[in-house]
């Protein structure tokens, strides 16, 4: 932000940009002003995206947010949409310091912050690295995400990065139908298409580095620390990450809610916007209350 453009200016401009990150990635960025004066005017949400999606995964939500006077901060994590990889590994701590340099480079330190799956483990590891930053947030919101527990068999990090699975992905009758247990029954088909676009469009090294890059991670201790009010979602038919690891984390957090979301499966995002953005909107109001 150069020197004559205020907070207020910035936060009331639609802009595309791009992070530099300390390791050299570019990070594409979307900041999107709201529509209109609403319950949320003067906050910002960022949204985190999960492993193999990418921005578009938060259209809805992003519609709703900004018609209720968010402003919205999205960007695609290294290695996913437009950008680009830098020169550390792939590695849950590496995904918090990017997310700490877009809150930066945004003016977005005191957003609510909402990650969903990998992207839950980028909010917590920005949390836990820092929690006198993490003090500066609205509050958190983390869906279909865990702390712990997510011990990705050699198998499964294999099939992420093979060519025989991206070929299945990129064919879409059989790309949903492999995809199909990420989502819970009922979805709009739409949403299963939409879901497996982003899944195939993700690089195989990317898919199974991020995979593996989740061995061993565990943020509860760290967690404690975070004193900021959060809501965790999960989804009561969640095949990927359990609930039960989400309701691990409210237990760890000092000040959270925990809701099971009768029917959903893993994609929130697609499947739920409108219990996400209700969880947003609790947040602002209690912060203003």
């Amino acid at each position: 932000m150069s020197p004559a453009t205020t907070a207020a200016d910035q936060h009331a401009r639609t802009y595309e940009t791009t992070v530099r990150t300390d390791d050299g990635a570019a990070l594409a960025v979307s900041v999107l002003a709201p529509l209109q004066a609403g319950p949320g005017s003067g906050t910002t949400v960022v949204l985190a995206h999960g492993w193999a999606a990418a921005r578009r995964v938060w259209g809805t939500v992003t519609d709703r947010l900004i018609r209720s006077g968010h402003r919205v901060v999205l960007y695609d994590q290294r290695g996913h949409g437009a950008s680009g990889l830098g020169k550390e590994p792939i590695a849950i701590r590496r995904f918090g310091a990017d997310l700490a340099a877009v809150l930066g480079e945004t003016g977005s330190r005191d957003a609510v912050l909402v990650g969903h799956s990998g992207g839950g483990f980028a909010a917590m590891a920005y949390a836990t690295a820092d929690p006198a930053a993490a003090r500066r947030l609205r509050g958190l919101v983390l869906l279909g995400t865990a702390a712990h527990d997510q011990e990705t068999p050699d198998s499964e990090v294999r099939m992420m990065g093979s060519a025989l699975f991206s070929r299945a992905l990129r064919r879409p009758a059989l790309g949903r139908r492999l995809l199909a247990q990420t989502m819970g029954k009922g979805v709009d088909p739409y949403l299963l298409e939409v879901n497996r676009q982003m899944f195939a469009a993700a690089s195989p090294q990317v898919r199974s580095d991020c995979f593996a890059s989740s061995r061993g991670m565990d943020l509860r201790a760290g967690l404690a620390a975070v004193e900021v009010p959060a809501v965790v979602l999960a989804g009561e038919n969640d095949r990927v990450v359990k609930p039960e690891l989400g309701s691990a984390v409210a237990k760890a957090l000092p000040d959270a809610r925990f809701e099971r979301l009768p029917g959903a499966g893993h994609m929130l995002p697609l499947e739920r916007p409108d219990e996400i953005v209700r969880a947003v909107t609790g947040l602002v109001a209690r912060s203003r209350a």
